[in-house]
């Protein structure tokens, strides 16, 4: 997002405003743990196809304390390409051939059964096949031996299967996404699964949290804390919960993103005076400068291949959305819409460019096809920020206010398909999906 303490001229709404807090609280840090700040999820739209599908309840479920049939039902319906198909009565588990026939009735196009065992070590077996009820043919299955606390990571890995196998594509359900809230004078970093669900705290602070990055593993998130009283970028490792600090130069740092070997950041820093954009070791050393300009240039991001960054400028009068070389040299202007146009993020397969667009007055989401040239809005909302895609390129998640209400949002890159994720209390922004796990 922009650097809100030095562009207030480009403030959108007053929800993107950096507040004070209250000093004598402490900065934490630690490994991600359970903070049980769940998301009420709610599906609006539907796909040109659908695929009717069914799970029936997995063997030995009962003593997960997770259902993962259910869980699998949500994902899949979640993206809205899927639509749920009431199960034939009687058990079925992964070694049991289907009686198709009935399933056929239901006009069942896919079946997913399955078991869960616990193992000696305490962990459980996950298992599950996958049917094409239409051919009568088995799709495969997979066995997962997880923890306790994986169950549900298990079933996003099951989604995902299903997804892949029935689409061709990808299925995004088993990543995960970060995002800040503001509870009172409370900022928190939260780590969650794709769905919202598993939501675990990396950090909290008095002071605000802006701008969380994943590097391309998904092992740490950059991010631009205030604790400082300026804007200082520092790498947080999730699973042990230290961080180190990325930048913290004279004058604002701000506007971290990864390059796509993870290798170097693209950050914005005014060590000149005004904001330019600099990249910096991930590992640490002195920053290089790749703008010259007399104006606001900020919120760099590595294109799908890496060779260009896109970044936000007002050289021309307005905030614009430019691209340059990674390694800096001409910028060229890609946008042209309206007068005001933020926070650019590429697709991982390189088609599109989501960004923010004032219009009339009102802050919506835009998806630029970078082939054509064609600019279309996606969203009905006023107040959206941060637009950032899923890994397979074909969800969008962003923070918006809808029905009065803070809340994070993902669309499909039509529009067709929406789901709102909507706390139970405070500022909800700043959403970043991470990466496919490696």
């Amino acid at each position: 997002m922009l650097d809100l303490t030095r562009f207030d001229s480009w403030v959108p709404t007053q929800r993107r405003t950096v507040l004070g807090a209250v000093a004598a609280l402490p900065l934490l840090a630690w490994p991600l743990r359970d903070a049980r700040a769940q998301f009420r999820v709610e599906v609006s739209g539907v796909g040109l196809t659908q695929y009717p599908f069914s799970a029936v309840s997995f063997r030995g479920n009962d003593a997960a304390g997770q259902d993962v049939a259910a869980i699998v039902r949500a994902d899949l319906e979640r993206s809205g390409q899927f639509r749920f198909v009431a199960p034939v009565a009687g058990g079925l588990d992964e070694t049991s051939r289907p009686d198709f026939g009935p399933w056929r009735d239901k006009r069942a196009d896919a079946l997913v059964t399955g078991s869960v065992m616990r193992l000696a070590d305490g962990r459980f077996d996950v298992r599950f096949r996958l049917w094409d009820v239409v051919r009568g043919q088995d799709l495969g299955g997979l066995s997962l031996p997880v923890t306790a606390a994986e169950l549900r990571l298990a079933a996003h890995r099951i989604s995902d299967y299903v997804f892949e196998k029935l689409t061709g594509e990808k299925g995004v359900f088993s990543t995960r996404i970060a995002y800040v809230t503001k509870v009172g004078p409370r900022h928190t970093l939260w780590v969650a699964d794709a769905d919202g669900e598993g939501a675990s705290a990396a950090l909290t602070s008095p002071e605000p949290i802006i701008s969380p990055s994943w590097a391309p593993t998904g092992a740490q998130l950059a991010y631009v804390s205030f604790e400082a009283r300026k804007p200082v970028i520092y790498a947080h490792d999730i699973a042990s919960g230290k961080r180190r600090l990325l930048a913290n130069f004279r004058g604002s740092n701000s506007a971290p993103s990864w390059s796509r070997d993870g290798r170097q950041l693209a950050v914005t820093l005014s060590l000149s005076g005004n904001a330019q954009i600099y990249v910096v070791s991930a590992s640490g050393g002195e920053p290089r400068r790749l703008t010259q300009s007399a104006s606001i240039d900020t919120e760099p991001v590595f294109s799908a291949d890496g060779k260009s960054l896109y970044f936000v400028s007002d050289r021309g009068g307005s905030p614009q959305i430019y691209r340059m070389a990674a390694q800096g040299g001409n910028a060229e202007r890609v946008t042209f819409n309206g007068n005001y146009n933020i926070s650019p993020a590429p697709s991982p397969d390189g088609r599109w460019l989501a960004f923010i667009s004032r219009v009339n007055g009102v802050f919506r989401l835009h998806v630029l096809e970078l082939a054509s040239g064609t600019v279309t809005a996606i969203s009905e909302t006023s107040a959206d920020e941060s637009p950032s895609f899923a890994p397979n390129s074909r969800m969008i998640v962003y923070a918006t206010r809808d029905k009065g209400q803070e809340s994070l949002m993902t669309t499909s890159v039509d529009g067709r398909i929406k789901t709102r994720l909507a706390g139970a209390q405070g500022d909800i922004r700043e959403p970043e999906w991470g990466p496919f796990q490696r």
